[in-house]
């Protein structure tokens, strides 16, 4: 079963909001009552429908990258999911995983459940394409998974949702690469660090360039010190670029879509497609309903 586990607006609201708000206009049954509810059910409606409508513009309007080629910033991704180190257990299964959530329930004396307990993991995991290796920080996305286990201890139940290794993910967000290439660092501020971290040390500065032993370097021995400076900027210039690059995709600094799932881009985009219609429907339909009210019920 797909299970939408953060910030999914438009079905949690409608799966909600709505139905309590028709509760309500069957309850109450005045004309003012009714137009309450289908003026919230309206509401609700277009706002889910464009989050719905939103996220599917995003998913099929952007262009699958390569994690060794991709571009700095916001960027989709399909691979492999896989550890970044050890993976981590499921809070109450201890089943190992590379994320989950999970929500604790409790029955009371009327057979009601209630949350008494929920959270979820924080611990990066990693995205592999077969060009490369991202690592996801997942704080502050929205996930869905198909991995959902629930059980029952006595009076209290368990829900676990996980994405586990080797799940086919898709991501969406914003893609970062630290270190080698990627490296900012220039020559020239190379020099400059180099000369900072001698002049730190005068004593021993003296010692390799004050050839003349006056206690200073004049123009000709700052002139050699700093050639020597360039030969050391050069080896860890070098040394950085040489360095392998790191990848990162996290949640986006503007708050665009930072959507992780098991599931493929076709089926996202399918699901979000059919939640716009099912959304304008529902719009509409209680837009009817509140010229009906108008029309048929006394004021």
């Amino acid at each position: 079963m797909l299970n939408s586990l953060r910030r999914q607006y438009a079905q949690l609201i409608t799966s909600g909001g709505q139905l309590i708000l028709l509760f309500a206009g069957f309850h109450l049954g005045t004309r003012d009552g009714w137009l309450w509810s289908l003026g919230g059910i309206a509401f609700i409606s277009l706002f889910a429908w464009f989050s719905a409508l939103h996220r599917y513009r995003i998913i099929s309007g952007t262009p699958t990258s390569r994690i060794a080629s991709a571009a700095q910033g916001y960027v989709e991704l399909i691979g492999r999911a896989r550890p970044h180190g050890d993976p981590i257990l499921g809070k109450y299964s201890m089943l190992p995983c590379l994320w989950y959530r999970y929500k604790v329930e409790r029955k009371n004396s009327k057979n009601e459940w209630s949350t008494e307990s929920s959270g979820e993991s924080e611990a990066p995991f990693c995205i592999d394409d077969g060009s490369g290796i991202c690592v996801v920080d997942p704080r502050g996305a929205e996930i869905l998974t198909q991995h959902k286990d629930t059980w029952q201890v006595a009076d209290h139940r368990y829900t676990e949702w996980k994405l586990i290794q080797q799940d086919n993910l898709y991501a969406l967000g914003e893609f970062r690469t630290l270190g080698g290439s990627s490296d900012p660092v220039t020559r020239n501020d190379l020099i400059k660090q180099v000369i900072a971290e001698w002049k730190m040390d005068n004593a021993d500065l003296m010692r390799r360039f004050d050839l003349n032993g006056n206690g200073h370097l004049d123009i000709d021995e700052w002139m050699l010190a700093r050639q020597a400076a360039k030969r050391e900027a050069d080896k860890r210039l070098t040394a950085a670029r040489n360095e392998p690059d790191t990848h990162f995709l996290r949640q986006p600094q503007d708050s665009r879509l930072f959507l992780l799932s098991n599931l493929s881009p076709a089926r996202l985009a399918l699901r979000y497609a059919v939640w716009t219609w099912a959304h304008l429907t529902f719009f509409f339909s209680a837009l009817a309903g509140i010229a009906w009210v108008l029309t048929s019920l006394p004021a």
